[in-house]
C-alpha cells in the first residue's frame, strides 16, 4: 500500500488531462505498460475518471469451492471489496481477462458508487451493464457478460498488487480514465505527471490549432523551431495557458 495521498491541485489536473498524455509522459521515464490492455467505457463520460487503486484479485473457480451458497457468507471478498473501498478510491479487478463470466453487477456497482468511489475498473466482464451504465461514477470492463463470477472466478484477495489487461497495478496506484480507456500511474509519480501532462496538453491544443490553419507537422510537433516557439508563447499568453 502506498502512503502517497494525492493533493487536490493534483487531482484536478488529472481530471483534465488525457490517457494518451499520461502514456506519453511515462513513456519517457522509461514505463511502457501502464495502459490497462482491452477495456473500454461501460459508457463514456464527460469527466475523467481518477482516483487511487484499491484491488481485488480473481482465481479460475474451482467447483467445490464456489457453490452459489457462498454468497451469504459475511467474509466473501468480493463483497468486503465492495464495502471496504475507501471514498475516493477505484476498484480494479484483476479477472485474468476472462470476461466470460462476470466479476460484479449492477447491485453492487451502484453499492459502490453511493459509497462514494471514484470509479471501477475490471479486465472481465459485467453483468447488467445497462444499469452500471446510467450510474454517474465512471465503469470500466472488457464487455457484457451475464453468467456470475462464482461460474468462472473465486475472488481471493483485497488489496495486493494485480494484472488488470496486463497493467500491473499497486495499491495506491493513482488510475485516470477517459473515453480511450485506463492509465495506471505509481503514486510517486502522480504530482510530477500531473503537472507536465498540462503543460503537454497546453502545446497540443495550440499544434491542433496550427494544423487546422494549414501549418506542416515537420518542426512544429515536436517542437524544434523558433518561430512556432513563440507562436506557441504568444498563444499561451493569450488564452492564459
Amino acid at each position: 500500500m502506498s502512503d502517497y495521498i494525492m493533493s487536490d491541485a493534483t487531482h484536478a489536473k488529472l481530471k483534465k488531462v488525457s490517457t494518451a498524455s499520461i502514456a506519453t509522459a511515462l513513456y519517457k521515464r522509461g514505463l511502457r505498460n501502464q495502459f490497462i490492455q482491452g477495456v473500454f467505457p461501460v459508457r463514456p463520460k464527460q469527466e475523467n475518471m481518477v482516483g487511487p487503486a484499491f484491488t481485488l484479485r480473481y482465481i479460475p473457480a474451482r467447483e467445490d469451492r464456489n457453490p452459489i451458497t457462498v454468497f451469504r457468507n459475511a467474509d466473501h471478498p468480493q463483497r468486503v471489496a465492495i464495502e471496504t473501498c475507501p471514498v475516493g478510491h477505484v476498484l480494479v479487478m484483476d479477472a485474468r481477462k476472462d470476461a466470460r463470466a462476470a466479476t460484479a453487477g449492477s447491485i453492487l456497482i451502484t453499492r459502490l458508487a453511493l459509497r462514494g468511489a471514484a470509479g471501477v475498473v475490471t479486465d472481465g466482464g459485467l453483468r447488467d451493464a445497462e444499469g452500471i451504465a446510467a450510474l454517474d461514477m465512471p465503469a470500466y470492463f472488457a464487455r457484457p457478460s451475464a453468467p456470475t463470477n462464482l461460474t468462472l472466478h473465486e475472488a481471493l484477495d483485497i488489496n495486493v498488487p494485480i494484472s488488470c489487461g496486463d497493467a500491473p497495478v499497486f495499491p495506491g496506484d493513482i488510475l485516470v480514465g477517459d473515453n480511450d480507456g485506463v492509465m495506471v500511474i505509481p503514486a510517486h509519480l502522480a504530482d510530477e505527471i500531473a503537472e507536465e501532462c498540462v503543460g503537454m496538453e497546453s502545446f497540443e491544443d495550440f499544434v491542433l490549432g496550427e494544423v487546422r490553419n494549414g501549418a506542416a507537422i515537420i518542426g512544429l510537433y515536436p517542437c524544434t523551431k523558433e518561430d512556432h516557439q513563440q507562436r506557441y508563447e504568444a498563444w499561451r499568453k493569450k488564452n492564459g495557458r
